[in-house]
């Protein structure tokens, strides 16, 4: 009888076990940084063998490398370390914002190299001005030519509602797109065929938070992030909530009041209406359209005293509680991080927000979740574009072991992710 491992679907499943034990390596080291091999033979707990046979095989196609460690933790001859190379493994990350433009060229462990932020003219925003912009921002933090024998990918953050294998924008309220084919066109913008992967800035902004923020090694976490709309991540049991075609999450257009206001997707009374930016200068006096100086001015009148700065803040922290309170019922997380401009009302608006779950919530997830401001402030969003960007060498780095060019992208999607390419 032939062995299990060589007989039939043996050689199958040998290679099945091979990839999936370079994804437990490169992920490892995208997670921690450099590490010596012990340190990866016991963050992994594969076989030093494995260890050396995986690191091997990465080192020879270029995608690590090993040098002396920065200083050495025992006397004797030092343990080299093990490192994703920047030339072989790093992305491109874009946020589109409603008030600002960024790009940033990341490395394979997270580390920006260069990043660049643009503020532009909150209001309907014509695509193509967007699209250049952003090519600009491409050629200031990464001036070489965009090749796929260099990035991994390029992630880019939307404010709207994103088909993610399409590449294509459904809704973006706040800029005014509908139907915006938007990976294609920076595809065509850029002049490459490395992969384009787009999504909700809020899903990413919670991407980033549960890898390099506030959610580390957190595997059930509510994201919440505010400005002029309302948007939210959600992690369940360690994957991101993105629905059947990724526009989950979209937890600001939750209806919470029938009598409400209109909210900018048109339905009636959205939490966004009740808990967005708008709403707080409106309670407190301020100019709606006034932006993040405005809610500077809201949030110093509330340090002084100011008893309609105050009050607005209660008010929103209120419905703010009230829609997670509902949200925690639903999904049990661990953790709720607010992002954006919920992060600044954080100091002012947490007792209420407690309060609230105390009193909505049942009582038994109620007990498990705590509240915390974003740790990575505005960037959140771009720095989770670079986490959606590198994901494909993260799930099947033998893929990159391979000749690039075998993997052009033909149409179509083979993840939920999606990715758009040029294809000629």
């Amino acid at each position: 009888m032939p062995s299990p491992m060589f007989g039939p679907g043996g050689g199958q499943r040998s290679e099945t076990v091979r990839r999936a034990n370079l994804s437990i390596v490169v992920r490892a080291l995208h997670a921690r940084g450099p590490m010596s091999r012990s340190d990866l033979v016991a963050r992994t707990g594969l076989t030093r063998s494995a260890i050396r046979s995986h690191v091997s095989e990465l080192h020879a196609a270029g995608v690590v490398a090993e040098r002396p460690p920065a200083r050495l933790r025992t006397p004797g001859r030092p343990s080299p370390v093990v490192a994703l190379t920047v030339d072989r493994a790093s992305v491109l990350a874009l946020e589109i914002a409603v008030d600002s433009l960024a790009a940033a060229h990341v490395g394979p462990s997270g580390e920006v190299i260069a990043s660049q932020r643009v503020n532009i003219v909150r209001g309907h925003r014509r695509v193509d001005d967007i699209v250049a912009g952003l090519r600009e921002l491409v050629g200031i933090v990464h001036p070489a030519p965009i090749e796929p024998t260099k990035l991994v990918g390029i992630g880019v953050a939307v404010p709207g509602l994103v088909s993610r294998p399409s590449g294509i924008v459904r809704k973006a309220p706040n800029l005014g797109w509908t139907e915006v084919p938007l990976g294609e066109l920076l595809a065509d913008a850029l002049a490459t065929d490395v992969p384009i992967r787009l999504a909700n800035e809020a899903d990413l902004g919670a991407l980033a938070e549960s890898r390099r923020g506030a959610a580390v090694e957190t595997d059930d976490v509510i994201y919440v992030s505010g400005e002029v709309g309302v948007g939210g991540g959600i992690i369940v049991d360690g994957q991101p909530l993105a629905g059947a075609a990724g526009y989950g999450g979209e937890i600001g257009h939750i209806p919470v009041d029938p009598a409400g206001r209109q909210c900018r997707c048109g339905a009636i009374g959205c939490w966004e209406t009740e808990i967005g930016e708008e709403a707080l200068l409106r309670l407190a006096g301020q100019p709606t359209d006034g932006g993040r100086s405005a809610v500077n001015a809201v949030l110093a009148g509330a340090r002084a005293g100011d008893q309609r700065s105050l009050a607005a803040l209660e008010q929103v922290g209120r419905w703010l509680g009230l829609g997670l309170a509902g949200q925690v019922n639903v999904f049990n997380p661990q953790l709720v991080v607010l992002g954006g401009y919920f992060a600044r009302l954080a100091p002012h608006v947490l007792p209420t927000v407690e309060a609230e779950l105390d009193r909505r919530a049942l009582s038994a997830p109620r007990n498990l979740v705590g509240v915390v401001p974003a740790a990575l402030g505005d960037d959140a969003p771009l720095l989770g574009a670079a986490e959606l960007a590198i994901e494909p060498l993260l799930v099947d780095p033998a893929a990159w072991l391979e000749p690039r060019s075998e993997h052009a992208y033909s149409g179509g999607s083979t993840s939920s992710i999606g990715e758009w390419r040029a294809v000629a």
